[in-house]
């Protein structure tokens, strides 16, 4: 009875071979994109490449076999794994002074992002300058925002923050959130780490299968649920497969930038407000109203009476997001 990624394996893995070449550096981080980190490494592996990138160190599989970039910044506080394949990344020049000597490390550039990194002004510091002959360097970091018209002023910075960072010492650039086609605009030497665009990048190669679990028919006004709430009509309620323990029904905070978002994002916190909520879960091409907010594993659906219900068995299909779903099964179909 589980929630399924169906993987249209050979349409997913043309698209991997077609995006994929020598300078991306896949990465697997997190949930794996939704279908795992060991799988992930395992198609990179296939696909050739000799360098992959992790969230953290706890995502640094054991004994890897190729080099691992870990993109969180290296901390002295930090348990890290004792391996000559890991690439640590360093984003203070305090850390640079702290990290043992002969560690493999990428200096993280401070970038209009403002999370990580040593500013543009700091490149030419004693320390960072000193532990360059400490440490084991292997290029410099650099990481952009996304969003609309992030591709083009990201170039634009990409290019000015190279040039004062090889003016310091040339080295390879790793960069991320910049055309594919665009690195030899910001220097010879450029890796372009690569997740959503390469595990997600085709769509249509992937699609989410909930199972139906019960069907039960109700007459308006009855209560249903953990909370007993009164269904608004005649109809079935629905118990499927997928709760909070996938991520189902969890949302981040909206990234609306439009004013045309931001109505929406209110006109579905009125709703919210309400007690009403769209589901996720579509039947007959329409999303559904949660009866009730999901469970740990299971969702209850509310589906009016003019809709003939699924049988139990029957799979009905779900819009998530791939990074935040926890799924039971991903099939190779």
């Amino acid at each position: 009875m589980p929630l399924v990624l169906h993987v249209d394996s050979d349409r997913w893995r043309e698209h991997l071979r077609s995006t994929w070449n020598p300078d991306i550096v896949p990465v697997a981080k997190g949930n794996g994109y939704g279908f795992g980190n060991h799988r992930l490494f395992a198609e990179a592996r296939a696909l050739g490449a000799r360098t992959v990138a992790v969230g953290t160190y706890f995502e640094v599989p054991a004994d890897p076999r190729e080099d691992v970039v870990v993109l969180s910044p290296w901390r002295p506080f930090l348990e890290v794994p004792q391996s000559k394949n890991v690439i640590h990344t360093v984003s203070r020049l305090a850390d640079l002074v702290s990290i043992p000597a002969g560690s493999r490390v990428l200096i993280e550039v401070m970038t209009s992002m403002r999370r990580h990194g040593i500013g543009a002004r700091e490149l030419r510091h004693t320390m960072l300058l000193n532990a360059l002959d400490r440490i084991r360097f292997e290029g410099w970091s650099l990481h952009f925002p996304m969003g609309a018209g992030g591709t083009s002023a990201n170039l634009r910075e990409a290019q000015q923050l190279a040039k004062a960072a090889l003016d310091v010492r040339k080295s390879t650039l790793w960069v991320s959130h910049v055309p594919a086609q665009k690195l030899a605009d910001i220097g010879e030497d450029v890796k372009l780490r690569m997740g959503t665009g390469l595990w997600l990048g085709d769509r249509g190669a992937l699609s989410v299968k909930a199972t139906v679990l019960d069907v039960h028919s109700v007459r308006r006004g009855e209560r249903v649920g953990y909370r007993q709430r009164r269904v608004s009509g005649d109809g079935h309620i629905l118990i499927v497969s997928g709760g909070t323990a996938h991520g189902v029904g969890l949302e981040a905070p909206t990234a609306a930038a439009t004013v045309r978002q931001r109505a929406i994002a209110m006109a579905k916190g009125s709703l919210d407000a309400a007690g009403m909520a769209l589901s996720p879960f579509s039947i007959e091409g329409k999303q559904r109203w949660f009866a009730e907010p999901p469970h740990m594993q299971a969702s209850m659906l509310f589906l009016p009476s003019s809709v003939a219900p699924p049988a139990v068995g029957d799979e009905i299909d779900l819009d998530v997001r791939y990074t935040t779903t926890t799924f039971d099964k991903v099939s190779m179909d």
